[in-house]
């Protein structure tokens, strides 16, 4: 199953492929030895003779592989009028292919045969900025060769077939009706069109959207953006160096040449701030608010994320919670987050309250953002949030699948190779001027977009 759900993008599932954590397609779930979330990570890059980069961890301790492959395919690509489609794109590779490598061309249920076969686990998705497949798969004989030949054969030549493509459309609408009438995802898309207006972070597949796909716009999607020169191949499993090279060769071999990716319109700060309500049934107001902030490179990351964590993100120890729930009791739950992207991601923040104390609570949450802004945290609050990051860094590479999802991050975003080395030093580094003077450079409680769902008029 692909870990992104089919609705395109919003603060909170940009959220969701930030940070750390964030950003495998599909992944493993068992345990590393425990000794290996303590020590370097060897982390060995290369890039192919077709042109995709490579990042690869050995990983003896269980017979097994997983492989993350990104393109830069994701949906700010999707063509004017068409947003669904890099989703469409990515997780439709499984549903049918044709004859490749050797390989007898597949339909839905033979594919889904191969793969029960081997024991292997296959799918493709999609975000914002990117598009691909993950697999896993046993490394014993013929199992590995033959999940690899046939993920292989789905990434190079998918079939996209007719009947298949119009019921994943419907699926897809249906998903999008469904979301589309919860107060959290209006809130979300709402913010996401208020603070990129002018943007493809700012477009939602809508069902007229999906309606329009045909398969010639996803065979061309396809063709444009799956090239191997605008991959990132990222393997982990009880392989050698060896045996990954000729992986991520025989993967990107016969792929497609592509097309330049069309420039991206910059990110700009909407000024002044807005506000919308929307009228719902719901027995709660949802708020959300948000602005452009922060793009993955910037060397403010750390700052931002011990100072955020501070701010909104540390749960019950953080400033937010503090002050409007537990002292005021105005809503069960309030955080903030930082979601980098290629470009400028969203900061946002978000709570639900009683209608009757929407306002109310709205105005602490911008005081209590305008103070912390002004002020940043004091030397007690960033030591905590120091200190709970660093203890908690583990727990963020102690399985095949939290620690593909950060190197396969490490190979999208450009970071440094001992970027997982180095993490818990930089955060430890952080300090009060630095997190005052990270969010005084990103973060305008004059410039931010609000909108209420089911609160007072």
């Amino acid at each position: 199953m692909p870990l992104f759900a089919p609705t395109i993008p919003s603060p909170r599932l940009l959220r969701r492929l930030a940070g750390v954590a964030g950003g495998a397609l599909l992944a493993a779930a068992s345990l590393l030895a425990p000794q290996a979330a303590q020590a370097a990570i060897p982390i060995e890059q290369w890039t192919t003779s077709t042109g995709a980069r490579v990042y690869f961890v050995r990983s003896p301790s269980i017979p097994m592989l997983d492989v993350n492959m990104d393109f830069d395919a994701g949906s700010r690509y999707d063509p004017p009028g068409k947003a669904g489609l890099a989703t469409l794109a990515s997780a439709l590779l499984d549903k049918g292919a044709g004859a490749q490598d050797g390989q007898p061309a597949r339909d839905e249920a033979q594919v889904a045969d191969a793969f029960a076969d081997t024991g292997a686990d296959f799918g493709g998705a999609a975000s914002s900025d990117r598009g691909g497949i993950g697999l896993r798969t046993l490394t014993s004989e013929p199992e590995l060769s033959q999940s690899l030949a046939l993920a292989a054969q789905l990434v190079k030549a998918p079939a996209y077939p007719d009947a298949v493509v119009a019921r994943e459309k419907q699926r897809l609408i249906t998903a999008i009706r469904e979301a589309d009438s919860k107060p959290g995802v209006i809130a979300d898309k709402m913010v996401s069109r208020a603070i990129y207006p002018a943007h493809p972070y700012g477009v939602s597949a809508t069902v007229a959207s999906v309606e329009s796909i045909t398969r010639a716009d996803l065979q061309r999607f396809w063709h444009d953006n799956f090239a191997a020169s605008r991959a990132v191949v990222t393997l982990i499993g009880a392989i050698d160096r060896k045996q990954a090279e000729s992986i991520a060769e025989a993967l990107t071999r016969g792929l497609p040449a592509g097309a330049a990716p069309p420039a991206m319109p910059p990110v700009q700060l909407a000024i002044p701030a807005s506000e919308q309500r929307v009228p719902h049934p719901a027995q709660q107001a949802t708020v959300a608010i948000g602005q452009p902030a922060i793009a993955r490179g910037d060397p403010d990351y750390f700052p931002l994320l011990v100072g955020n964590y501070v701010l909104g993100g540390g749960g019950f120890s953080s400033r937010l919670t503090n002050e409007v729930r537990e002292k005021r009791g105005l809503t069960y739950g309030v955080d903030s987050y930082f979601a980098p992207a290629k470009q400028a991601g969203p900061f946002g923040i978000g709570l639900q309250t009683k209608k009757e104390q929407t306002n109310e609570a709205l105005a602490l949450v911008r005081k209590v953002l305008a103070q912390y802004v002004a002020e940043g945290p004091t030397e007690a609050e960033l030591k905590a949030a120091r200190d709970n990051l660093v203890n908690g860094f583990p727990l963020r590479i102690d399985s095949n699948r939290k620690l593909l999802t950060n190197v396969a991050n490490i190979g999208w975003y450009g970071l440094p190779l001992d970027y997982l080395d180095t993490w818990t030093a930089q955060i430890g580094k952080v300090t009060r001027a630095q997190v005052k003077d990270a969010f005084q450079r990103h973060v305008h409680p004059d410039a931010m977009a609000t909108v209420i769902v089911g609160g007072p008029e």
